[in-house]
């Protein structure tokens, strides 16, 4: 009953920040609404520059070259799987992130790609860890972010779980819900965004 409880007033909070799902059971849109339609939040989907893009990989506390600075489109993987604070790690990964926070500010077109993880020390089960996908595109006004294998000290978490969880008693909620994710530890939207003054629109 406990569990049950907890469910519900995570997916009433889900719903809540969810304009695009509405009332329980109602059917989640099929598309991003258009850039121009407000505050739309819709399911997460793929970059649309995405194919065409050139993919440059980073590992563990590396940063990212000036050269790639004003590129457009921008895609990026980073592995911060390394977040552990005995070997350095964390700090690494902290002296890295400034960098490549302000790569991504200077493109109109951006997707960026990780795998985090972090742990006390290595070898130990991860306090956190997830893969995750983030996107925005300035000129289209959208904006995108997916997690997926999200784990909490081993457990995954996520819009997916609640899905499965409400699949048998509630099962025109979780169709609502699975929109925003459907497997365990997974967790997607898609927002449009304000018109960018600098890199117009497509």
């Amino acid at each position: 009953m406990r569990r049950t409880v907890a469910t519900l007033a995570c997916a009433a909070v889900l719903l809540a920040v969810t304009p695009g799902v509405g009332r329980a059971g109602a059917a989640p849109p099929a598309t991003v609404h258009s850039p121009t339609a407000g505050d739309t939040v819709g399911g997460y989907t793929p970059p649309p520059f995405g194919a065409g893009c050139v993919v440059h990989r980073f590992g563990e506390g590396e940063w990212p070259p000036v050269r790639l600075w004003f590129t457009d489109p921008l895609c990026v993987e980073y592995e911060k799987r390394d977040i552990t604070a005995d070997n350095g790690g964390a700090l690494r990964f902290l002296l890295a992130e400034p960098s490549r926070f302000a790569l991504a500010a200077t493109t109109c077109r951006y997707w960026q790609q990780d795998h985090w993880s972090v742990q006390r020390s290595r070898g130990a089960t991860p306090l956190v860890a997830w893969d995750g996908s983030y996107w925005f595109d300035r000129r289209a006004r959208l904006a995108a972010l997916r997690l997926t294998n999200f784990r909490v000290a081993g457990r995954t978490a996520g819009v997916g779980d609640v899905v499965a969880a409400l699949a048998d008693d509630h099962p025109e909620l979780a169709r609502a819900l699975a929109r925003y994710g459907a497997s365990p530890g997974e967790t997607g939207l898609a927002v449009t965004l304000p018109r960018s003054p600098w890199c117009g629109t497509s």
